[in-house]
């Protein structure tokens, strides 16, 4: 597998499918306590037929390397691998906290997105009731148990148990520094307002049930959005875990210029 050094950690990365293959790579960046490993289904999906790029971000899956306190550091990380792989311009897909680092991206650098994508993620940090009052006994209750209610909480009702015990088992393998560092690198993240900016095309998808990112915080998002295109679907806020087909499908028709 492949890594690259990056100011005191090491990030592993795939690159993946043929570099003169159909159009611009598509850059998959995961959430939160979550790895490269959340879009295995889009990576054999599109690979044959273009290039695509995925790491773990600093701290998660295989790169180690301690916690980023800002979305903007978050963001020079994923930029630091796509320059080291020449890739100039590319399609940002990011998952939740991964979506707060290609709208960053997307604002810093807008030469080199072509379109982006967004899965359930919003422009601006606002917890509900229940997220805030779990936040808040965070320190004071055991590392495991806090994650496995935040991941608990993630998925729509009736999703199959066995599965929900292996990602509370992937996340619980992000060390508590990254975990809580990288929250408040999101409780921090304010870009609603300039989302305006934005001009590319983006695709905003986002499960119904989703009570992390409540689907009508990411609507207040999309109505900031001078060309953007929401697609609900029936799943929590695991969409590349609950639904990865409709997703790969909505992605699929997106990158290749459809709705």
């Amino acid at each position: 597998m492949p890594q690259l050094e990056v100011d005191g950690a090491t990030l592993t990365y795939d690159d993946e499918g043929p570099r003169d293959g159909d159009g611009v790579p598509l850059v998959f960046i995961h959430g939160w306590t979550a790895n490269r490993h959340r879009w295995d289904h889009q990576l054999a999906h599109f690979s044959p037929k273009r290039r695509v790029i995925r790491l773990d971000l600093r701290g998660h899956g295989e790169s180690d390397g301690s916690g980023r306190r800002t979305v903007e550091e978050l963001a020079g990380d994923v930029l630091a691998v796509l320059d080291h792989l020449e890739a100039d311009r590319f399609i940002p897909v990011g998952h939740s906290m991964g979506g707060m680092i290609a709208q960053t991206l997307a604002l810093e650098h807008p030469e080199r997105i072509e379109r982006m994508a967004l899965v359930n993620s919003i422009s601006r940090m606002t917890y509900s009731r229940g997220r805030g009052l779990l936040m808040a006994v965070s320190t004071r209750v055991p590392f495991k148990l806090f994650v496995a209610a935040n991941i608990q909480r993630a998925f729509a009702p009736g999703y199959p148990r066995e599965q929900i015990r292996e990602c509370i088992r992937a996340s619980s393998a992000t060390p508590r520094e990254v975990v809580m560092t990288c929250y408040g690198a999101m409780r921090s993240f304010d870009v609603l307002d300039r989302v305006g900016e934005i001009r590319t095309p983006t695709l905003l998808v986002h499960g119904y049930h989703d009570i992390q990112l409540p689907v009508s915080q990411m609507l207040r998002m999309a109505k900031a959005y001078p060309d953007a295109v929401v697609r609900i679907v029936d799943a929590g806020h695991e969409l590349p875990v609950e639904k990865p087909a409709e997703l790969t499908s909505a992605l699929d028709r997106f990158v290749t210029g459809g709705a």
